[in-house]
């Protein structure tokens, strides 16, 4: 047990006690050394049955822990900046759920703190670019032979929102996904949003504006679109299509990836939407541990998670006031590579 990467979660909810489960009996290379929540009760439920797990309902207890070498956090995103600062402060490496913090001031501020380390130790947990088909339509597009990339379409649907969700979360939870996607299948920076509101469903909740339609611009003269409904009712789908000047490619079809070229069309091997994204969680895990492991942290940085944050502000911004609002990012400092990488 001593040559496994003792890991603290912190946060026992849904995501966290399913990450706990994941590094007990999934992931190789790791074990679960510390669990805090301050629900000790739930805490204690989502480490029954594994050794050597101590039960916290502090975070700083929880990194001081015997045992523990690496953080991943699970815990509600207000908590998220606070958590981070604590790791890099005793220079442990770190994998984070999304959002990383919500509010770009905040995580501009962990982005700086990171930076005056010197070194990377943030991952931020975007798991579709673990994705197997997300993964291939970035290999398509990066390897050129559709052309630049003019259009992505995307969609973003949910059989139903949870209590207490907003118009706003929409965009700064769900859509979070797309921008990161976005950012990383183009290699472009975002630049401008503008949010076109339907009618509201009849199965949404009084006052939820759901669907949403979301335009961003790139820095390359890409337009990608969302259509964000999270209260479809009749199951979850994901979807991309990037349109190039010489193809097409799309993903999310429960069939792999149909890619049209050409005059030709095929697609790949399907995946089951719950085995395709639980193995993609499993992908990022393992390749955190890995990673930690050599001393070194790959993946989406601390910047991807600003980033995230900055557009989606921006977005909440273009949904609250029908206007079209322009990204302003703050420079990348170096350890941090661009987007796309």
């Amino acid at each position: 047990m001593s040559d496994l990467l003792g890991v603290a979660v912190l946060g026992a909810g849904h995501m966290g006690a399913d990450h706990v489960r994941r590094l007990d009996r999934v992931v190789n290379g790791a074990r679960v050394a510390a669990v805090a929540d301050p629900d000790a009760a739930r805490a204690r439920e989502a480490v029954a049955g594994i050794e050597g797990a101590s039960v916290h309902t502090e975070t700083e207890a929880a990194l001081d822990a015997p045992g523990v070498a690496a953080v991943l956090i699970a815990s509600p995103g207000p908590a998220h900046e606070e958590a981070l600062l604590a790791a890099f402060a005793r220079e442990l490496p770190v994998l984070c759920e999304k959002p990383m913090v919500p509010d770009a001031a905040g995580a501009l501020r962990v982005v700086e703190a990171e930076a005056r380390l010197g070194r990377r130790l943030a991952q931020i947990g975007f798991m579709r670019r673990y994705d197997a088909e997300y993964r291939g339509l970035k290999t398509l597009l990066d390897d050129g032979r559709l052309g630049r990339p003019l259009m992505l379409h995307c969609v973003h649907r949910n059989v139903s929102s949870p209590p207490d969700f907003t118009s706003a979360m929409l965009i700064d939870s769900s859509v979070s996904h797309e921008i990161d996607a976005a950012r990383w299948l183009l290699g472009q920076e975002l630049t401008a949003v503008s949010v076109l509101r339907p009618r509201p469903s009849g199965g949404a909740p009084a006052g939820l504006l759901d669907p949403q339609f979301v335009v961003f611009e790139s820095e390359g003269g890409a337009l990608v679109d969302v259509e964000v409904f999270v209260n479809c009712g009749f199951g979850y789908q994901v979807r991309c299509e990037a349109v190039c000047e010489r193809g097409s490619a799309r993903i999310g079809d429960e069939r792999g990836p149909l890619v049209t070229t050409a005059g030709t069309a095929g697609s790949e091997v399907p995946q089951d939407y719950l085995v395709r994204f639980a193995d993609a969680y499993d992908r990022e895990v393992q390749a955190w541990v890995d990673a930690t492991r050599r001393g070194r942290v790959t993946g989406p940085s601390a910047y991807d998670g600003y980033a995230a944050s900055a557009v989606a502000e921006a977005g909440v911004t273009a949904l609250e006031t029908g206007r079209r609002v322009s990204v302003d990012l703050a420079p990348r400092p170096d350890p941090y590579p661009p987007a796309g990488r």
